[in-house]
């Protein structure tokens, strides 16, 4: 049967409890008798495959200018030059303020 112990007595023989888990064991632990928490052994963490580099080799390729610097126009699509620079928020307000009056 797995032995239940109270937090006091836990926290007291800790290292203990530890080592029987250790063994293979299992400890319960329990608030006012009533079980809250298992302690109990950790499973080893399963190894990955190593990575196995060139296995793509021939399949892949990647051009020789493709580090080279972007084009003037596709510069501008990621810098924002293709769109019309926004006004300020205040303009933005008082014009918003104009036409909920009616102008």
């Amino acid at each position: 049967m797995t032995p239940q112990v109270n937090i006091f007595e836990a926290k007291t023989n800790l290292s203990k409890l530890i080592e029987q888990v250790e063994r293979g064991g299992e400890v319960i632990i329990a608030r006012a008798g009533k079980p809250v928490a298992r302690l109990t052994q950790l499973e080893p963490k399963k190894r990955k495959k190593p990575i196995r580099f060139g296995l793509m080799k021939g399949e892949i390729w990647v051009a020789d200018d493709f580090d080279d610097p972007l084009p003037d126009d596709v510069l501008k699509e990621f810098e924002g030059d293709i769109f019309p620079p926004e006004k300020p928020i205040a303009e933005r307000q008082k014009r918003r303020a104009g036409k909920a009056r009616g102008r």
